[in-house]
């Protein structure tokens, strides 16, 4: 199973700009142990150019790692956090989201996990259709099929998730166009 991280980061900062459509400067939360990260930081830099928006790289593979990046974030003035996918920064996911609100920085998360921990938005794959679709696979294997024979599968489901209290806080103003897009609004 794949969830397209790479496309789906790209989507992420799309959606970033689009609510913070004044962002110039935008703080990149990846993590070096994961092993999609360097080529999502690649994707996501030249959607950066596209859009106009510099990036400011933060890496981070431990708890004092994210603390020490926001901090960073902060210093170097970014409007907002693109936090691409890592089991850390959902496992951390109320530190982050404590972090955003601390530093005032939006930020957009794949998850929806952090959303509902206090994140702002959140842009991915649809999890729960992938683990279930992921049965039908271990059942093939239980069955008898070699795994290396089985076609990788793409994550055919995304949603959004906005957490409008989030954004009442951080005075971000979500526009109607994007609030429709909207799978989940927290309130």
């Amino acid at each position: 199973m794949s969830m397209l991280l790479t496309e789906v980061s790209v989507k992420e900062l799309e959606i970033l700009k689009e609510i913070l459509p004044g962002a110039v400067r935008v703080g990149l939360l990846s993590n070096p142990t994961t092993p999609s990260h360097p080529t999502a930081v690649k994707a996501v830099d030249r959607a950066a150019q596209t859009l106009g928006v510099e990036l400011v790289p933060a890496s981070a593979s431990t708890v004092s790692e994210i603390q020490v990046g926001f901090q960073t974030m902060t210093r170097n003035q970014c409007n907002g956090v693109l936090v691409l996918s890592s089991p850390l920064y959902t496992v951390q996911a109320e530190l982050v989201a404590e972090l955003q609100m601390k530093h005032r920085l939006p930020a957009i998360f794949a998850n929806r996990a952090n959303v509902k921990a206090g994140g702002l938005v959140s842009y991915g794959a649809d999890l729960d259709d992938l683990y279930r679709r992921a049965a039908f696979y271990i059942d093939k294997i239980f069955k008898g099929a070699t795994p290396a024979e089985l076609p990788v599968e793409q994550a055919s489901k995304y949603f959004m998730v906005l957490n409008l209290k989030t954004a009442k806080a951080l005075g971000v103003n979500v526009s109607p166009t994007l609030l429709a897009l909207a799978d989940e609004v927290i309130e």
